[in-house]
């Protein structure tokens, strides 16, 4: 399993991690950041990786 670090201070709510991976992270109305998981399974490894990449304030980090 590989676990999900959010840095909830740092966050910005630019949504480009919901964008690269729906099925782990999810804005809310007022554009604050939710986990749906804070663990997923190699299915969902390389699109939460991604998502990580892709965050421009460096808010995420994955842990193996």
């Amino acid at each position: 399993m590989t676990r999900i670090l959010v840095d909830f201070d740092r966050c910005e709510g630019h949504g480009l991690c919901e964008q690269t991976a729906p099925e782990v992270f999810r804005l809310d109305d007022e554009g604050e950041l939710h986990l749906i998981r804070d663990e997923v399974g190699p299915e969902h490894e390389s699109s939460v990786a991604a998502a990580a990449r892709v965050c421009p304030v460096a808010a995420l980090k994955v842990q193996p």
